[in-house]
């Protein structure tokens, strides 16, 4: 058994199908290779760059059906929050909550995701360094989290583009254990295409080799069977059939 964190997911909740798609695969790669990849997708995508963007199921059908997901396969299951009140109801459902990069240092979202006693996931702000976030792993375990992970996912360029300072991993490894790359929102350009956020996938392997070096201790990758149809996010999200060839090369 290989003991890095590994989540992989589609971006959003858009159908059953997709989530059944998504999550046989996992499962064959767990084993094959040994893993313990952890399903990830969201119930509602609450920061798209337009009003009229798909933004998922909602609270109530979504973790229903990541509920599903859990009990048909067996997987451990990651969402993201938005609101505090959002928290309790997802962490009866999941094994992980997310707290979203530009949410981070929101104090009551953070203490309520902790309260529930589930792994808290804080993704760090595209505005801040890796040292920040010291402060809102405090706010996270004075409220009672039992296990705190950090995920790098780039900071703000310019406007519409990001770059990845892999110094933040050995920095955030002096807060936390475990320190997680996020491969595929590392390559977006924010709301830099017509409405939407843009990026490349093609450096999706890059940023997971490049953050290995810099002693990342887990991989984000969010994955679909057709990235370009996919409903949010869709110019960042691996193609789901190089999932596994990429996993094995980062892990060997």
């Amino acid at each position: 058994m290989n003991h890095c964190t590994l989540i992989a997911g589609p971006c959003v909740i858009e159908s059953a199908s997709l989530l059944d798609t998504v999550a046989r695969q996992l499962v064959d790669i767990n084993r094959r290779l040994g893993t313990d990849i952890i399903f990830k997708a969201s119930f509602d995508k609450a920061n798209r760059t337009s009003i009229h963007s798909f933004r998922g199921p909602g609270l109530e059908r979504g973790l229903q059906m990541l509920g599903d997901v859990k009990e048909k396969y067996g997987l451990r299951i990651l969402t993201d929050i938005h609101e505090a009140w959002q928290a309790q109801p997802a962490g009866e459902v999941c094994d992980v909550l997310q707290i979203p990069a530009f949410l981070c240092r929101q104090t009551d979202l953070l203490v309520a995701a902790a309260r529930t006693g589930r792994t808290v996931n804080i993704k760090k702000a595209q505005f801040l360094s890796g040292r920040d976030m010291r402060y809102p792993v405090e706010k996270a375990l004075e409220a009672g989290a039992g296990e705190v992970w950090l995920t790098e996912r780039g900071n703000m360029m310019g406007y519409n583009n990001l770059v990845v300072d892999f110094r933040n991993i050995p920095d955030m490894l002096d807060i936390v254990p475990t320190v997680i790359m996020d491969c595929t929102h590392s390559v977006q350009r924010p709301g830099g295409s017509d409405g939407k956020t843009g990026g490349d996938r093609r450096f999706v392997p890059q940023m997971a080799l490049a953050a290995k070096a810099f002693g990342a201790t887990g991989w984000f990758f969010e994955v679909h069977p057709d990235p370009d149809r996919g409903l949010s996010d869709a110019a960042n999200m691996l193609e789901l059939d190089k999932l596994e060839g990429l996993i094995n090369e980062l892990i060997r």
